[in-house]
């Protein structure tokens, strides 16, 4: 029969006994980058501040364009659609430099989300919401690994810091209440 507590104590033990070579830096001597740290919260912020711009607006858009309440649900529905692409983001930023992600994220969700006063059929409004949807995926997907590798030791301090940024913005939406 196989023997499952042996071969578990046979992994602890060969993981106990590894440590890392030279060459490799252990993670104690990386240091807490605030100021990177600070900037990726200040991007957060600002970021978060164009990607709630829908919720407030949604009454003026309805009017606006005499949409009903599913087109209106739709605009929501439709920002979030690219979410199901971050496995894809993910595997994309592991192979090229993830600092531009976040450099030009928050812009490339401030003009779609900028545009939706303009837009003028609904049509327009789809694909300024699924161009907003794509940036916020582009952002969010890696923040968090930039984050982890500034932080050094103090993951879960950086992690107060960079994603304190993006809870201002839609904390007083109108679900809140």
């Amino acid at each position: 029969m196989y023997n499952i507590t042996a071969r578990f104590k046979n992994t602890i033990q060969t993981s106990a006994n590894t440590s890392p070579t030279p060459t490799q830096p252990s993670s104690s001597d990386a240091r807490f980058n605030l100021q990177g740290v600070l900037a990726v919260s200040i991007a957060h912020f600002i970021h978060d501040v164009y990607s709630a711009f829908l919720a407030p607006l949604l009454p003026l858009l309805i009017e606006k364009l005499s949409l009903n309440l599913t087109q209106a649900g739709l605009l929501s529905t439709v920002m979030q659609l690219p979410a199901l692409l971050n496995p894809w983001i993910g595997a994309l930023a592991d192979r090229i430099s993830v600092r531009w992600f976040l450099v030009l994220a928050p812009s490339l969700t401030a003009i779609p989300m900028s545009l939706i006063g303009v837009a003028p059929t609904f049509s327009v409004l789809l694909v300024l919401m699924l161009f907003a949807g794509i940036s916020v995926s582009i952002f969010h997907v890696p923040a968090p690994v930039v984050v982890a590798r500034m932080a050094g030791q103090r993951k879960g301090w950086a992690c107060l810091f960079s994603w304190s940024g993006g809870r201002p913005p839609v904390q007083p939406a109108p679900w809140r209440r």
